[in-house]
């Protein structure tokens, strides 16, 4: 009879020990659960958060590209006059040096006030030098420190700025890439916090859920560090 009694309040004390286990474990299994809930509150929002981002800089980069495409065709347009003026002034140069050459003194007057504003103050700067005369002036005006072409200076002026908006443009679309990055990143945190719901062993589960977590805290680092729009 006793060592009945003995058996008996053994099989109670294991069942006890069970239940103890299998109280312990579904706790576990209860935090494990919540964690889970908690990463997958954060990756919705992190996600919605990263996309609209991702977007919103595409748009910016969009917009950058434009401006670039632009002020690189007002450039052209500008180059274009500047080569026409460039040009004209040569012509006109060119007519006044034959009529003086003739001694037509009337002809010369004549192509000398169809000169360009900007190439008259070049051309008497010129003159001043003596140029006839003297071995060392430059060939003609168009090579003077005097000489402007104010189309010719828009034109680099547009190019840089169609440059520096090409830049920006480069800029913003990789800091969107950055953002769609951290969306693929989000969404690897999603699949494995998916996968831990599928593990029975509670060790298996909680390891999968730590890699999504850490995932997660990489994600929101890059998320609070990338410049926002």
């Amino acid at each position: 009879m006793p060592e009945i009694t003995s058996n008996i309040e053994f099989a109670h004390k294991v069942q006890e020990e069970g239940h103890h286990h299998e109280a312990t474990s579904d706790r576990w299994k209860h935090r494990a659960g919540v964690a889970e809930s908690v990463v997958l509150s954060i990756v919705a929002v992190a996600t919605a958060w990263s996309g609209y981002q991702a977007a919103k800089w595409d748009a910016v980069s969009s917009q950058q590209y434009t401006l670039a495409s632009l002020a690189n065709d007002a450039a052209e347009a500008k180059s274009t006059l500047a080569g026409q003026d460039r040009l004209y002034d040569i012509v006109t140069f060119n007519g006044w040096v034959a009529a003086r050459t003739a001694g037509n003194d009337k002809l010369a007057a004549i192509y000398q006030r169809r000169f360009r504003p900007e190439y008259g103050d070049a051309f008497e700067a010129w003159q001043k030098l003596d140029p006839f005369n003297n071995p060392s002036a430059p060939p003609g005006p168009v090579f003077m420190a005097e000489y402007h072409n104010a189309n010719a200076e828009q034109a680099r002026k547009l190019a840089q700025e169609a440059r520096s908006y090409f830049a920006k443009g480069v800029s913003t679309r990789e800091t969107g890439d950055s953002y769609v990055k951290v969306t693929v990143f989000l969404a690897t945190v999603l699949f494995l916090t998916a996968l831990s719901q599928r593990f029975e062993i509670l060790g298996s589960r909680v390891a999968v859920i730590a890699v999504a977590f850490l995932l997660l805290v990489i994600s929101a680092y890059w998320i609070v560090t990338l410049p926002r729009v």
